[in-house]
């Protein structure tokens, strides 16, 4: 495959790579124990087109609110898997274990079982849902909502904190947390290519796939300047006056780079901003591995909830 494939090729291969990553992320996850404590929930934000966003969200029994929420956007290039995955599940129980509301939404990706929907599709559906839930925070028992994601996920959440911005709703978000922001949208051009793509091309990501991908979600890179399809174009206009931002990335990432050049350009803009390498982890090294580095793993939680609970306590709550 290359991004050069008809678009019906890469749909096809589209749909086979998510059927195994899924196959792979379950088995990744088989065996551990349940986690305590915590209570789910459907809800369903509905679009002003009519489009229904599922929105998984998961408390810790019986502890009061209002609580601070994330607000969990998967991974998966913007083209693949789904919140209910084994990995995102666990991820999302785990985190509200920690006195969290974390609230996973299911929106629409650009191939696979949820597709095909390009750009923007995706980030449109991320907008209703988190309207949903500042709109709905007394009900959920939400205080500062945090957007945060994974790969594909990460490009949502940065990009959403964008398009808040421009449209008027940036009070619905008190922070972002990107873990290895898929943001650049080109791998196999070496021209202005961050050096990690090269340096750890084949470790779990492969440039050719990512490119794949970034074709997918944007065909014939129709929005490679927009800043919120790849936010890597982002300019100090569109990121002035964001709220706080953690970005994490992974050393042995081709995506750690740009995560990190991202981060240069929140402090820029002078958005307050913070970053942290995970030493020795491939990409989505901190979420994929529970069993086998439970201590990474818990590393990682701890980071995404206490950037959460911090934000209340800046605010006095």
């Amino acid at each position: 495959m290359t991004p050069r494939s008809t678009r019906a090729e890469l749909l096809e291969f589209a749909a086979g790579a998510e059927a195994g990553f899924e196959s792979v992320f379950e088995a990744l996850m088989a065996g551990l124990p349940e986690v305590g404590g915590v209570v789910s929930e459907t809800h369903t934000a509905v679009a002003t087109d009519g489009q229904e966003i599922k929105l998984y969200v998961s408390r810790p029994e019986g502890v009061e609110g209002p609580l601070p929420c994330i607000y969990h956007l998967h991974g998966g290039g913007m083209v693949l898997m789904g919140a209910t995955g084994a990995v995102y599940d666990r991820w999302r129980q785990e985190l509200a274990a920690t006195g969290l509301v974390v609230a996973g939404v299911e929106f629409r990706n650009g191939a696979g079982r949820l597709g095909p929907h390009p750009y923007p599709a995706g980030l449109e559906d991320c907008a209703t849902g988190l309207k949903w839930v500042a709109e709905h925070a007394g009900e959920l028992g939400v205080s500062d909502i945090v957007v945060s994601g994974d790969s594909g996920g990460a490009n949502l959440a940065l990009a959403l904190a964008i398009k808040a911005k421009r449209e008027g709703f940036l009070a619905a978000v008190s922070g972002v947390y990107a873990q290895c922001p898929f943001v650049h949208g080109r791998w196999t051009d070496d021209s202005g290519t961050p050096p990690s793509v090269a340096e750890n091309d084949g470790y779990f990501n492969h440039r050719v796939m990512m490119q794949v991908l970034a074709e997918i979600y944007d065909p014939g890179a129709a929005h490679i300047d927009e800043a919120t399809c790849w936010p890597s174009r982002a300019t100090t206009t569109d990121l002035e006056g964001l709220p706080p931002h953690m970005i994490s990335v992974n050393e042995l990432d081709p995506l750690r780079d740009e995560g990190l050049d991202y981060y240069r350009k929140l402090l820029a803009a002078g958005v307050p901003a913070s970053a942290w390498t995970n030493p020795g982890l491939s990409h989505e090294g901190e979420i994929l591995f529970r069993a086998t580095m439970p201590d990474v793993y818990a590393a990682n939680v701890r980071s995404v909830s206490g950037f959460a609970h911090s934000l209340g306590r800046r605010a006095g709550r």
